[in-house]
């Protein structure tokens, strides 16, 4: 049934269609301003409009998803932080203390806490989406990190969600994420996806030292040698290389292509989901910006991988949907420009060929 309905979802996903980015160009050229001068802004306006396919379209409900989830890698020693910090952070979360919350806060955005696979009983905790598929994954370097249909649910969690909000009215969705070790799985999938090395595609995460960093490395070689996963079967892949929050990350995505909304994508480990999401359907691609550069090593692999370009680049490695959050901030200005500027005919402005 999860398969069914992921694949429904992918067949839902249409290209854009250029015309209707044609159009939004059409007016911001019309803007009294030399044409293009405002450069990526004014990309984000038209493709904005084109996601929408609508020539007025509002941007008023911004939500940022952070789905949370645990990983039986950390056993290999891979992270820096013990792993009580995903349950802990979570909290911080959930009171609103984080930096995701600060810069949330900052650009009018909702938070929402989805446990799809914490290793710890959320019992009594107010404000948390429980959608929890396992209580975390297996230790991935050993073997299977989830099952096939863990890994499909976790993909019809984000897809859910995806739905929900849009019904609410969501007119954008940005990705966040938490789950201390993931960026061991997510540089697994990233390595697979793109075809490079782990070694190229694999960085310091929480801040691993040398020692650290090649003993992930090594995990990860180790893992891909053990299970020889297929690109050409992305759900398998997830499955054997694992994370929770990385599959509702990855209905997420879908789940908002099939509706047409626009996806703010944060990091590594959002990008590493839309590499899963781009194989179940290359059209998914259309509907999302990488909000920023990843300071994480061999997060640029992941974007070009993708074909994109990211709006930013300020060293940021924390995740949670930091970046995006600071991306939806440029899209919403974009779309403030594309509304509220007055054409040269407006304003009674000369044009350039007056």
């Amino acid at each position: 049934m999860n398969s069914a309905i992921i694949q429904e979802t992918a067949s839902r996903i249409q290209p854009l269609d250029p015309a209707w980015r044609a159009r939004a160009q059409a007016r911001l050229d019309r803007l009294t301003k030399p044409q293009g001068s405002l450069g990526r802004l004014e990309e984000l306006a038209a493709w904005y409009v084109a996601v929408r396919e609508d020539l007025q379209p509002s941007l008023k409900k911004k939500v940022v998803v952070i789905f949370a989830a645990d990983h039986g890698v950390v056993a290999e020693g891979v992270s820096a932080y013990p792993q009580d910090v995903t349950f802990q952070m979570v909290a911080n979360f959930l009171q609103g203390g984080a930096g995701i919350n600060v810069l949330a806060r900052h650009v009018g955005a909702e938070v929402q806490v989805v446990d799809i696979g914490v290793k710890y009983d959320f019992s009594g905790f107010s404000g948390l989406i429980s959608r929890k598929v396992a209580f975390g994954s297996r230790n991935l370097a050993q073997e299977a990190a989830l099952s096939r249909a863990e890994a499909e649910a976790a993909i019809n969690v984000g897809i859910e969600l995806a739905q929900e909000n849009i019904a609410a009215g969501a007119d954008v969705l940005a990705t966040g994420e938490m789950g201390i070790g993931n960026t061991t799985p997510a540089a697994a999938l990233a390595a697979v996806f793109t075809g490079e090395p782990a070694a190229t595609v694999t960085g310091r995460g929480t801040g691993v030292d040398d020692a650290g960093y090649r003993r992930k490395v090594e995990v990860i070689e180790r893992a891909l040698a053990l299970h020889q996963p297929d690109p050409r079967d992305p759900v398998e892949v997830l499955a054997k290389l694992g994370g929770l929050e990385i599959g509702g990350l990855t209905g997420l995505i879908l789940g908002a292509a099939a509706a047409r909304r626009p996806v703010l994508l944060d990091g590594f480990i959002a990008t590493a989901a839309a590499l899963v999401a781009a194989r179940l359907c290359p059209a998914v691609s259309d509907y999302l910006k990488a909000a920023h550069r990843s300071a994480e090593f061999g997060h640029q692999v992941m974007l070009a991988s993708l074909g994109l370009r990211p709006l930013l680049d300020l060293d940021l490695r924390l995740g949670e949907g930091t970046g995006a959050a600071l991306g939806i901030n440029l899209l919403e200005v974009g779309l403030k420009i594309y509304h509220e500027m007055a054409t040269f005919a407006e304003a009674g402005v000369s044009g350039k060929d007056s």
